[in-house]
């Protein structure tokens, strides 16, 4: 109760230059929304920040506050959308409404090669997102699933970007055992794969 929430939209960070975007699915509504960072402060950053620092993608495995020293190496962190939406569950207005801001984060990223997709809700977006700015087709529909991969196709103008699917660190998943950090930890080194060579995963 003594706590000063944020209570506002919360925008994606990271680094813009990096080459990967995580994809989440909206701010905690005690974590997030109230520290005005994504995954800062609840579950499921507290399983997704160890994972990224052991693969070098942060300089700390702990994310308390904006000002608690983090910084994020080579990859942008963002969600689909930007307000904590009831029950955790937003809805189809909620999802359309935030989409033009992750348009823009990702125009920003002038080097992406991949999406890291954190749950199904993120994964469905990222599909529409490598469609519309990328041209992206598939012959059969990608479908969600825990290290599901979908490597690029080449464009004459611009390299489609990889999507790879996770589930998400809610911990409704880790807690339950649906995701644990060993399936979490493969994701990232599976990340790390990619960036170095795409052709290590065919």
């Amino acid at each position: 109760m003594d706590w000063e929430y944020w209570g506002k939209p919360v925008t994606g960070f990271g680094d813009i230059n990096g080459r990967i975007l995580i994809l989440g699915l909206a701010p905690g509504a005690h974590g997030s929304n109230r520290t005005g960072r994504m995954f800062t402060g609840d579950g499921s950053g507290n399983f997704l920040y160890p994972a990224l620092f052991t693969a070098r993608f942060a300089n700390q495995p702990s994310a308390t506050s904006c000002d608690d020293g983090l910084e994020l190496k080579d990859v942008f962190i963002s969600a689909v959308c930007r307000c904590a939406p009831p029950d955790n569950k937003p809805a189809a207005e909620e999802i359309s409404n935030c989409r033009e801001y992750l348009i823009r984060e990702l125009a920003l990223m002038k080097n992406v090669k991949g999406i890291v997709a954190l749950g199904k809700v993120a994964f469905d977006s990222s599909l529409g997102l490598i469609r519309e700015r990328f041209g992206a087709d598939w012959k059969d529909q990608p479908k969600f699933g825990h290290g599901n991969l979908f490597l690029p196709k080449k464009n004459p103008s611009l390299l489609t970007p990889w999507l790879l699917a996770s589930y998400h660190p809610s911990r409704q998943n880790t807690q339950t055992g649906r995701l644990t950090p060993e399936m979490f930890q493969d994701i990232w080194k599976k990340a790390r794969l990619l960036l170095s060579n795409p052709s290590n995963l065919n």
